[in-house]
């Protein structure tokens, strides 16, 4: 499907009816950060149009509570693991993607399936699209958590947005995570560790 400027005020329209007013300023933040990079990266009008789309679906899911997301994941046959079950953080990532395909499925492709599904843990060899919704979700202008500050000057600090430079920014982010993890005690979860090993191996 060719996507336009109709389809994202569609999603737009029906973003609003599922989101407090909190999660529709960052995700509408989170759209205009990753029309910003899509730019960087020589995305084309479509492309950044596709982006925009899974910014403004990445947190359908996110206001649901864990029972709620263990529900969804029981509904689409998502496996739960373990590790699962300890980072209850990363269920929005699961739930909404399958959400997403299921609500709009003449708009979401694989290509923004898999966006929203690895938007909050990463993984190994993520595609550009990809990395960049993780990193439009990390760094939008409305975060002021010292850590999205941190990774935000260190992005915007350099001259050359190169795909290395971009990659050095996905493993800070991943360094920065894990330390909160660790400074918390709480598990952190296998795919952010593969997400992180993979970028230093590349």
């Amino acid at each position: 499907m060719q996507l336009n400027e109709n389809s994202l005020i569609f999603l737009r329209g029906e973003i609003e009816k599922k989101m407090s007013k909190k999660r529709l300023l960052h995700t509408f933040a989170v759209e205009k950060e990753i029309s910003t990079l899509g730019k960087l990266y020589g995305f084309d009008k479509n492309g950044i149009t596709k982006l925009r789309v899974s910014a403004l679906l990445h947190d359908i899911t996110k206001e649901i509570n864990i029972d709620g997301q263990i529900s969804y994941c029981k509904q689409y046959g998502i496996k739960i693991t373990k590790d699962d079950l300890k980072s209850p953080k990363l269920f929005h990532s699961l739930t909404g993607a399958h959400l997403a395909r299921q609500l709009y499925p003449d708009i979401v492709d694989k290509t923004i399936f898999n966006a929203i599904r690895f938007h909050t843990s990463g993984k190994p060899n993520m595609s550009m699209f990809e990395k960049l919704l993780y990193l439009a979700d990390y760094i939008e202008e409305t975060r002021v958590f010292a850590d999205c500050v941190t990774l935000r000057n260190f992005f915007y600090s350099s001259k050359e947005f190169t795909l290395e430079h971009l990659d050095k920014t996905l493993l800070l982010s991943y360094d920065l995570t894990i330390k909160n993890l660790l400074d918390e005690v709480r598990p952190i979860h296998p795919k952010t560790i593969a997400a992180r090993n993979s970028l230093i191996k590349n």
